[in-house]
């Protein structure tokens, strides 16, 4: 008796782990296997999965490559062509900031010496000298080519990409490579919208630079208080959209519009969404959240 018991009990247990069904709550069971395989997940006592309420319902958006995540558990909500390989524009700065913030100490002082020749500046001038912290400021809220560029020159130019794309790897980032610490298009400079949420999900990690991207205006100066830079957020929905607090803009012709955003619900429900190659971003991001606010809700497991 105890023998049927056992067998019917494996039996529909692994039934109930890896086939999906038409159970919502059996494919969030399925979906996630790798997250309950973890140890840490399992002895928690009161695991909340994001679950929708009406899966025929999708967000209308005009973006290529979509990837909308619940970031504490990491279960996707919504996808679209999420492995599929784009142009990062300046979302590249991600991994820029990731890198430069490894390698160097804030107070470190860069006398900037190189200028790029195109795209968006936070205005340096040759000669300046200015900390590290200042300059991933730059680069994160205004998007400066510039300070993005001095960061990579001041290690070394390649051997800057080469921790790039090692960081990368270190994300679990497979399906991207990087040339620049801009985001240039370039035939071998590439992500998706995936990839782009777990860089996004490093970022958000770090308290110091979580704090920066969420930055909507601030002024700052070199360390001799010669030059003074006015840096502006290009993510315009940050003080418009409640809950919205960074991550990065990025846009060329090729490129498209890309946006990493994340957004922290009232019931304190933490979300990331990347939008990549869209024909409106700042909009695609809106309707986003109001589809997680309408659409979305919790199960908790324990």
């Amino acid at each position: 008796m105890k023998f049927r018991f056992y067998f019917f009990f494996t039996f529909f247990s692994l039934l109930f782990l890896f086939y999906p069904g038409d159970s919502d709550l059996f494919r969030i069971f399925a979906f996630n296997r790798d997250l309950f395989a973890k140890k840490e997940v399992v002895e928690n006592t009161d695991i909340s999965i994001p679950l929708l309420i009406n899966s025929s319902f999708q967000p209308t958006l005009s973006a290529e490559g979509v990837y909308i995540v619940d970031k504490n558990s990491f279960t996707p909500i919504f996808e679209q062509n999420s492995n599929k390989k784009l142009y990062p524009a300046s979302t590249t700065k991600i991994i820029t900031a990731l890198v430069a913030y490894d390698i160097y100490d804030l107070n470190n002082v860069i006398t900037i010496n190189k200028i790029p020749e195109e795209g968006q500046m936070m205005g340096l001038v040759p000669g300046e000298r200015i900390s590290v912290e200042y300059l991933l400021y730059g680069t994160l809220i205004h998007s400066g080519n510039d300070s993005a560029y001095a960061l990579a020159h001041e290690y070394g130019y390649d051997k800057f990409i080469e921790l790039m794309n090692k960081k990368a790897q270190e994300l679990q980032m497979k399906d991207t490579h990087f040339e620049n610490p801009v985001g240039y298009d370039s035939a071998r400079q590439y992500t998706t919208s995936f990839d782009l949420a777990l860089a996004a999900r490093e970022l958000l990690e770090n308290k110091y630079l979580s704090k920066i991207v969420s930055i909507k205006e601030i002024t700052i100066s070199d360390i001799d208080f010669k030059y003074f830079h006015v840096l502006s957020n290009i993510n315009k929905l940050l003080g418009e959209i409640s809950g919205i607090g960074g991550v990065k803009t990025g846009y060329t012709e090729e490129a498209g519009e890309n946006l990493v955003s994340f957004y922290k619900h009232e019931n304190n429900k933490e979300y990331i969404i990347v939008i990549m190659k869209s024909e409106d971003r700042f909009q695609d991001t809106i309707n986003t959240v109001s589809w997680i606010d309408s659409n979305i809700k919790y199960v908790t497991l324990n």
